[in-house]
């Protein structure tokens, strides 16, 4: 079982920056892939960047590339969501998750395990 806590969160200016960071504890994360998504109001919840803890490869969707970096710190068990270049556009509660799968890490579904979110305002 493994239980995930983000933080960070926060209201940042258009142009501003933040860093997120998702914590797990009840067993380490290697075997593991920690993805991060984020659900505005009245939308569904989706898909922002991904990263394979034992080989550190990333993935990100098009809308963040270039603007966010997803890393992890093997000895705190985290995993860090860096944001810059903020818009209005990325508020949103942002939850971070993990999965033992290896095929369609981009969905929802294929993730077991969540945390309790953190909430992400960016101010025009």
């Amino acid at each position: 079982q493994v239980q995930l806590v983000e933080s960070g969160g926060g209201l940042v200016q258009a142009g501003g920056s933040l860093r997120l960071s998702c914590a797990a504890s009840g067993r380490t994360l290697n075997g593991y892939t920690v993805g991060w998504f984020r659900q505005a109001p009245g939308k569904e919840r989706e898909f922002v960047a991904r990263i394979k803890w034992s080989s550190g490869r990333t993935y990100y969707t098009d809308s963040v590339i270039a603007r966010f970096t997803i890393s992890r710190d093997n000895a705190k068990n985290t995993v860090y969501l860096q944001m810059t270049s903020l818009k209005p556009e990325d508020t949103a509660v942002y939850y971070c998750a993990g999965s033992s799968r290896t095929l369609g890490l981009v969905a929802v579904s294929t993730y077991d395990y969540w945390g309790q979110g953190t909430q992400v305002t960016v101010s025009s």
